[in-house]
């Protein structure tokens, strides 16, 4: 993996774990989800990675006319990374999740490398009132729904994508999906080098021990060799000691409230910025130049407050554009 490169901060914005009934902050519509992207931005976030909900009632959705309805404006405002995402949610199959990408051809795009059980049910321990007839249901039947990523379906995705030039965050959930990473890089399907997401502490996939993390940065190393660059993603209480972790060792971080509603147990996360500056806070040293000079001024506790920022001492996209993540070549015929 290289090193010594400014760390790159990813802000997931609003996801499709989470529902509405979760966090009073959770953004839901296209103004909330711009503001907050726009917001994480200006406050040192390199990529934003951006899902796109019902606005009626925060269901995750890939109707590319709700995507509309916020990238204009999130483009019009700043210089940061469009990530869209093709994963969308564990209900959806992989012609709606491709929808956004192949109408907007964004400059990178969320790519998973393997089918799991995305298990979300166990959030009805804390949560159980529901403002939506979809929330309760969405989560209890987690326990018998898989999240289909095969190899055909990878390949798809791939060959769909391949005249928008658009790169790919190979997210890698548990172990074997880094070998998955490292067949389609084989297969001359994806190009070194690779910006590989590990993402840890979602049921099903690998925990959010030290040790995994130790041991996805091992097996990625002998399998890339300097040839990736790697990203820490660390669902829920993981978020921030993971993030740390990672960044002792090298690596880049994404954080956002896709990832985690927290800021400390019992604590709401309010907005995206503060999480973003918190990764950056604890950034590595040779990364300075990409920091904040100042904090973000405190949340008022709405989303579509104004809030006082300075603006980062670089452009932050431009980090991630120096990586040279290559574009996406595959012409192939997909089966």
């Amino acid at each position: 993996m290289p090193g010594k490169t400014p760390v790159i901060i990813t802000c997931a914005v609003t996801g499709a774990i989470h529902t509405p009934s979760m966090s009073p902050h959770l953004p839901v519509t296209a103004g909330e989800i711009a503001a907050e992207a726009i917001a994480a931005a200006e406050a040192g976030a390199a990529i934003v990675h951006l899902h796109a909900r019902d606005p009626e009632d925060g269901r995750p959705s890939q109707d590319p006319e709700l995507f509309r309805r916020f990238l204009p404006q999130i483009k019009a405002a700043c210089d940061v990374v469009i990530n869209l995402t093709t994963g969308g949610a564990p209900t959806m199959g992989v012609e709606e999740r491709l929808q956004p990408v192949l109408e907007f051809k964004p400059e990178l795009a969320s790519l998973n490398m393997g089918s799991m059980n995305f298990g979300l049910y166990e959030m009805l321990n804390r949560f159980t009132e529901f403002k939506h007839d979809w929330e309760r249901p969405y989560l209890e039947e987690s326990d018998d729904r898989i999240f289909r990523n095969t190899f055909r379906d990878i390949a798809h995705i791939l060959s769909a994508c391949a005249e928008n030039r658009t790169r790919f965050e190979i997210e890698c959930y548990d172990i074997g999906h880094l070998y998955t990473a490292a067949h389609f890089l084989e297969r001359g399907l994806l190009k070194a080098p690779l910006f590989i997401q590990s993402v840890f502490g979602l049921r099903g996939g690998i925990g959010g021990h030290p040790e995994d993390l130790a041991h996805m940065r091992r097996t990625a190393d002998r399998l890339f060799g300097d040839a990736y660059h790697w990203s820490i993603l660390g669902a829920g209480r993981n978020q921030i000691p993971l993030a740390t972790m990672g960044l002792a060792m090298g690596s880049h971080a994404r954080v956002g409230l896709e990832d985690s509603l927290w800021d400390a147990p019992a604590s709401w996360r309010r907005a995206t910025p503060t999480r973003s500056d918190a990764s950056a806070a604890s950034s590595r040293p040779w990364a300075a130049g990409w920091r904040r000079r100042t904090k973000p001024a405190p949340c008022s506790g709405s989303r579509d407050a104004t809030r006082s920022r300075s603006k980062p001492r670089r452009p932050a996209a431009g980090a991630f554009r120096a990586l040279a993540i290559p574009h996406n070549n595959y012409k192939g015929i997909c089966p």
